[in-house]
């Protein structure tokens, strides 16, 4: 009811958000720490901010996901967290015998100013730290920058700390892969054993968040890639980094400590994406394509063909995170649909450039680090045919009519979403049909008797 009241009329605003198109850095800092094998998350402020960003991640993905807090009190607001920081990474390994603690930082730890790396000093010198256990950390103040922030630097995080640079390079393949479901995890990591490639894919969340129902409780489950696979990243023969907001950093920092040559690409959604992805695997690994990664995309072509006369000039608002929207809406503009809307909460010059280049011969097409109500305001300036993003678009969808389809994060009311993969050309098709699906629901339920088909 509340957004019937966005007005129509656009006035910059350089000081309000409304209804923002991101959440805070420690959800990312966690979620990328989830990716690694037996590693707690830390939250390094009040109980309270620990709390949201597990019941962010939990709602998300409907598993219990763990994680401790240093419990800041008035005290340590005060006099600053290192006491609560030494005594918690002493209880942590005492009592949940984790192999790595990945501390990250909150509103109120970086206002203070703690220093983080000191903190894990002293806990070395004065015990803490078990021989063979890790700590390392990320600094993720929540008043800037978005979740994706949080997430890049946490995997940033991971190659400052673990990898190690061997006599001789080594013939694997780093994939970073960026914020992506578990089965997008599991699809990186099938595509890379089809073409016969040794990849270290990190995070993986995959066997983490999307775990088998077993009848048994286990705090830390199979999957997430290990410390000693993190260490041989440094000796790799390149690094793929898919993302330039989520990935990059990461990669970056591996090259400039271990000549790690790296790669920005976008996350394989869709078929040009997937086609530069298996493009670089070949270039750095010297392996070819095999049939049955031609014979998907063969499908996945088809099925754009098949499709294309329900899809012409639709016209598409989308919402969420950088590093999808740059591709989906690339996939977009390939199958004949007009995004003609696109809106990230997450700020970087490189956003706008990329879709500049994407959007250049759709004139009317609008895109910007905004929020929701400018993306709502925009539609209801001019209408669209859909919206794409996460679960709180069913509030404009719900109040402006449109067909919606749920992607990105979070998705807060749906299931199942963790479970099906969105990346290479499988992914692509099952996308594909969700769009279709969306459309075609939405003309069944408005054709009139005379006009209500058995065959679209």
């Amino acid at each position: 009811m509340l957004l019937r009241h966005t007005p129509k009329e656009i006035k910059e605003r350089s000081a309000l958000t409304v209804n923002p198109a991101k959440t805070c850095q420690p959800v990312g800092a966690m979620y990328a720490a989830l990716g690694i094998h037996r590693c707690l998350p830390h939250s390094h402020g009040s109980q309270g901010c620990c709390a949201y960003h597990r019941s962010a991640l939990t709602r998300h993905y409907k598993e219990p996901v763990m994680a401790t807090t240093s419990s800041f009190t008035e005290g340590s607001s005060v006099f600053g967290g290192q006491s609560n920081l030494v005594e918690a990474i002493g209880n942590i390994f005492t009592l949940y015998n984790p192999d790595v603690i990945a501390v990250h930082t909150t509103c109120l730890s970086e206002t203070i100013g703690d220093d983080i790396g000191q903190i894990i000093s002293k806990a070395r010198e004065e015990g803490k730290i078990p021989a063979g256990k890790y700590v390392i950390h990320a600094n993720t103040p929540s008043y800037i920058g978005s979740h994706v922030t949080g997430f890049a630097n946490m995997v940033k995080g991971m190659v400052r700390y673990f990898p190690e640079k061997k006599a001789a390079s080594g013939g694997a393949i780093n994939i970073i892969a960026g914020w992506c479901e578990p089965a997008d995890a599991r699809e990186l990591k099938r595509i890379l054993f089809d073409m016969g490639i040794e990849g270290i894919v990190f995070p993986d969340t995959s066997d983490v968040l999307d775990t088998p129902l077993t009848g048994r409780y286990a705090m830390f489950p199979k999957g997430g890639v290990t410390v000693d696979r993190l260490k041989m990243t440094g000796s790799s023969a390149g690094t793929l980094a898919l993302g330039a907001f989520a990935s990059l950093p990461a990669a970056e920092e591996l090259d400039a400590r271990f000549k790690v040559r790296h790669e920005a690409l976008d996350m394989p959604y869709g078929i040009k994406a997937t086609d530069r992805f298996l493009d670089a695997l070949m270039r750095i690994s010297g392996k070819m394509v095999p049939v049955s990664l031609a014979d998907e995309r063969g499908r996945l072509v088809d099925m754009i063909s098949d499709m294309e006369q329900y899809l012409y000039k639709r016209r598409v608002a989308l919402f969420g995170d950088p590093d999808q929207l740059i591709p989906v809406t690339e996939f977009l503009v390939d199958i004949g649909m007009r995004p003609v809307y696109v809106v990230t909460g997450t700020p970087g010059n490189y956003f706008e450039e990329r879709m500049a280049g994407i959007l250049g011969d759709i004139p009317e097409a609008k895109f910007k680090h905004g929020d929701m109500f400018l993306l709502h305001q925009w539609i209801k300036n001019e209408k669209v045919d859909l919206l794409m993003g996460n679960t709180y678009g069913k509030y404009i969808s719900r109040d402006d009519d449109i067909p919606f389809l749920r992607f990105g994060f979070p998705i807060l009311d749906r299931t199942g979403h963790s479970y099906f993969h969105s990346v290479g050309y499988t992914g692509a098709m099952r996308f594909l049909e969700r769009i279709l699906n969306s459309l075609m629901d939405r003309q069944d339920r408005d054709a009139p008797e005379e006009s209500f088909e058995l065959v679209m």
